[in-house]
């Protein structure tokens, strides 16, 4: 049976030239980057020139780069870190309501010991107004998080316009470009932002590699201590097959992206006209221009999405679901809950995220899959 890989979203297969360019690292230049002698240094030129690779694909300083175990932690970071540099013991933390729970649950986190935190307000077509942040914004409020590229519904958002008022009123903005990175222009001076955060694994690098951009004079401190490693910013013997992973997937992302991007978003658009045009009772969840070219979420009418995923996955078709039913009880994803979707449309939810690496033929044959599923389950359930 063919295997057809829609869920670049959750992560990607590691390019072929990335795995090259690893396994070095792995075998000839395997010491210990922080050690001084012959060894070590090769494998310190190694997380070097990533770190170059990295600042030149977001247009950063290499300074300013921090290597981290993935997305989440630099998440964490990012966040923690501003409160530790800042002194606070309270204050008021924006962020929207649907970011990735590395995000949402640091901040969580951060309200139980006391600090306020708000959610703004997601619009239906899943972007979020830059005026409806400003407004949530008051003389304690220090930090804003909002995603530039939703994980779920894949909605750009307009985090430019946001840093700019975030800065009017001396806000500290970060925002996570883990979706973002590597499918669409990411620049952190075009984006304005003053921490951003992005992941290997989806721009096809390996797991258990990321990066935090901290730009150069931004209230930020270490949280974690013990080695001196990333300028005594983030402690621990640097992953370096991932980092150099990273280095080599974050240059071939940003050489190849407009045409990856292109060829991709014809892909989708594919899929999407065949859906909508060729199975009833289906929408598309958020805009359909402003999101990235891989990522469509989809509901359909009466068609459990755990069931339908059960159903493609037989057929050799991968994609996702975010909202759960069990013991009972329906759980919509909090993006869909953010965007307004009713529960039902939201339990009916399914994400395809395509790359570089799919093609026309997979798209045509998971259309025609989801044309005979969707059908079958809807006769044999009917509501």
């Amino acid at each position: 049976m063919r295997t057809i890989y829609f869920d670049n979203g959750a992560t990607t297969a590691p390019d072929p030239l990335v795995i090259e360019e690893m396994v070095r690292y792995l075998t000839d230049y395997y010491g210990n980057p922080s050690s001084g002698h012959q060894v070590g240094r090769e494998a310190r030129a190694g997380v070097e020139l990533a770190r170059q690779r990295v600042a030149a694909a977001l247009g950063a300083k290499p300074q300013e780069i921090v290597f981290t175990s993935g997305g989440s932690e630099a998440d964490y970071l990012a966040i923690r870190g501003t409160v530790k540099a800042l002194g606070r013991q309270q204050g008021h933390i924006i962020i929207s309501a649907f970011e990735h729970h590395a995000v949402l649950d640091t901040c969580l986190a951060l309200e139980r010991e006391g600090f306020i935190i708000t959610l703004a307000e997601i619009g239906e077509d899943g972007i979020i107004d830059p005026g409806v942040v400003e407004r949530e914004m008051r003389p304690e409020t220090f930090l804003l998080s909002v995603m530039h590229a939703n994980n779920e519904i894949g909605t750009v958002q307009p985090v430019r316009e946001i840093a700019v008022l975030a800065h009017k009123h001396g806000i500290v903005a970060h925002t996570d470009a883990v979706q973002s990175f590597g499918k669409i222009p990411v620049d952190v001076n075009e984006l304005g932002v003053d921490l951003l955060t992005v992941s290997s694994h989806k721009i096809h690098g390996p797991k258990g590699a990321g990066a935090l951009y901290i730009r150069e004079g931004t209230p930020w401190e270490p949280i974690n201590f013990g080695g001196g490693q990333e300028a005594t910013r983030r402690p621990g013997t640097e992953n370096v097959p991932g980092v150099v992973g990273l280095g080599a997937a974050a240059e071939m992302a940003v050489r190849r992206l407009e045409e990856d991007a292109e060829r991709v978003r014809l892909l989708r658009e594919r899929l999407v006209d065949g859906v909508l045009n060729g199975i009833s009772g289906s929408s598309l969840n958020g805009d359909r221009v402003r999101r990235i070219p891989g990522n469509v979420h989809f509901s359909f009418k009466g068609v459990p999405s755990r069931d339908l995923l059960a159903e493609l996955d037989q057929r050799g078709i991968c994609a996702s679901g975010a909202s759960a039913c069990s013991s009972g009880a329906c759980t919509a994803s909090h993006v869909l809950t953010a965007i307004g979707l009713p529960l039902a449309l939201a339990l009916s939810a399914v994400r395809f995220t395509l790359s570089k690496d799919n093609t026309l033929d997979e798209v045509d044959f998971t259309l025609e899959a989801l044309c005979e599923v969707v059908g079958r389950i809807r006769r044999e359930n009917p509501r």
